[in-house]
Parts: C-alpha cells; sequence; structure tokens
C-alpha cells in the first residue's frame, strides 16, 4: 500500500490550506491519481487496523439499495449514524441510486407519465457479460435532480468497468477524498466490488484506479498521519468470496485472509 502513503506524502508536501464545509481546515490538492492491483494482494491499508467488517457491511448495504440505517437487510453498522435523521432515513444515496435510478417512462397506450426505475448494478453486470467491449459501462451515484434529498451528496460518485484479456479493471471517480479516514474505505470497498463483480462474471479481478478531485487531509488529523507514515506497509491480505450470484452474497460468504497491520489510529470524522 505504498502508493497510499505516497499520495498523503504528497499533499503534506504541495498541499494548500483551504477551508471545508465542517469548518474544520484542510490541507487539499486538486487532482491525484492512484492505482492498485488485485492481483497483488487485496488493497487493505496496512500501516495502520482498517475494519474490514464495517466495509463489507457497508457495501452489502449499498447493493441492497438501502437508504436507512435501520434497514434489515444486513446487520446495521454505525457508519452513517451522523447524518441520518431521527427516524434513520437518510435519503435516495447511494444504494438508491446504484439500483433504483428514477426513470420516467410515457405508456405507449395511454400516454401517461409513469415512474419507473433503472437497475445500475445489474445492467453493468449484463453488459459486462454480454458486451464486454463497451465503454457505457458505468454506475453513476451523482443524481443532479435528487443531490438536495441526499443526508449526503455522493462522494465517490461514478465508477467505470473495463473488461480485457479476461481481466476486470475499474475506475474510480471521487469528487471529495478524506485521505486519512475515509480513502482506506474507499479503496477496499470498491476493490472488494471488484471481487464480487469478476467472481459473478468469471473475470479476474485487475486493477483499480482511484482518482479524486479534492484530495483532502484535515487540520486534527495531521498528528496521526505523522505516526502512520513512518510505519513500513506490510504484505498484503486476500479476499475470499463464495461462488454466488451477486445478489445473494452475504457478509458470512467474504473471508479476509492473512491481514497483517500495524496498531488501530482513531481519527475523529468530520461531519
Amino acid at each position: 500500500m505504498k502508493q497510499y502513503l505516497d499520495a498523503i506524502q504528497y499533499i503534506l508536501d504541495n498541499g494548500e490550506k483551504k477551508k471545508d464545509r465542517t469548518g474544520t481546515g484542510t490541507i487539499s490538492v486538486f487532482g491525484t491519481q492512484s492505482k492498485y492491483d488485485l492481483r497483488d494482494g487485496f488493497p487493505l491499508v496496512t500501516t495502520k487496523k482498517v475494519l474490514f467488517k464495517a466495509v463489507a457491511r457497508e457495501l452489502l448495504w449499498f447493493l441492497k439499495g438501502a437508504t436507512n440505517i435501520n434497514d434489515g437487510l444486513t446487520e446495521h453498522t454505525p457508519i452513517w449514524d451522523a447524518w441520518a435523521d431521527k427516524n434513520g432515513e437518510l435519503g435516495p444515496i447511494y444504494g438508491f441510486q446504484w439500483r433504483s435510478w428514477p426513470k420516467y417512462v410515457e405508456d405507449p397506450t395511454t400516454g401517461k407519465i409513469e415512474k419507473s426505475s433503472i437497475d445500475q448494478i445489474k445492467n453493468v453486470v449484463e453488459m459486462i457479460k454480454n458486451n464486454p467491449d463497451s465503454r457505457r459501462i458505468i454506475v453513476n451515484a451523482w443524481n443532479v435532480g435528487q443531490i438536495d434529498q441526499m443526508a449526503l451528496p455522493p462522494c465517490h460518485m461514478f465508477f467505470q468497468f473495463y473488461v480485457v484479456n479476461k481481466r476486470l479493471d475499474c475506475q474510480l471517480y471521487q469528487r471529495s477524498a478524506d485521505m486519512a479516514l475515509g480513502v482506506p474505505f474507499n479503496i477496499a470497498s470498491y476493490a472488494l466490488l471488484m471481487i464480487m463483480i469478476a467472481n459473478e462474471c468469471n473475470l479476474t479481478p485487475g486493477v483499480f484506479t482511484h482518482t479524486i478531485g479534492d484530495a483532502h487531509i484535515y487540520s486534527n488529523h495531521l498528528d496521526q498521519l505523522e505516526i502512520q507514515l513512518k510505519r513500513d506497509p506490510m504484505k498484503l491480505s486476500k479476499v475470499t468470496i463464495a461462488k454466488k450470484p451477486l445478489d445473494e452474497i452475504k457478509y458470512e460468504d467474504i473471508s479476509l485472509e492473512d491481514y497483517e497491520h500495524h496498531p488501530f489510529l482513531k481519527f475523529s470524522v468530520a461531519v
């Protein structure tokens, strides 16, 4: 995971101080890119402990199309608690846009406009299987018409798959990235999604390209990052997933193996 540490160091060396929505203050650069080859191992940060259980459960929650922290489809993870309303609702965030992007169609007989939806995850799986050379294998969470209904607009907002030589690659565009706390989760989450979809489509998970717009370090994360940067990365772990259809995968079907890591570092969440 040297790529991740290099990105942190680059921001510390070249970033500029910038105000932010939370009032915390950041050091920020605009436009970074890192690549992680899953054939070398699972890209879970080793210079601190990352809670893989939370990563996996959040991803499964997204894939169920959930928008409420109390959704019984999967065990609750507290990641989204700070943004939920009193009923646990978050509005049409990631999972909703991935699985139920709103669509309005005209009934050809009556002329009446009826509400429908688009399952983007299902569509990309079908395209990977049936039209792998397409340059349109894309999932978009940035629904402009619904941004004001979301508790938090999507940060990791747009991703594209690429199939070549029986390998599945993925590139994510993330508009805003909390490098210390959020990015290790984001890398692991999309790597896990790649493995799940590659398994579904009988492909080898390949390169995850992480492209970031505003890559920032919060001012109250600097001391802990100084500790982390002095640690040497350890060998990468491995993830295996039961051979099941994507929508049937449960947390118990996902196994993290040989995860070696340095001690946990606590970073405050900027809400």
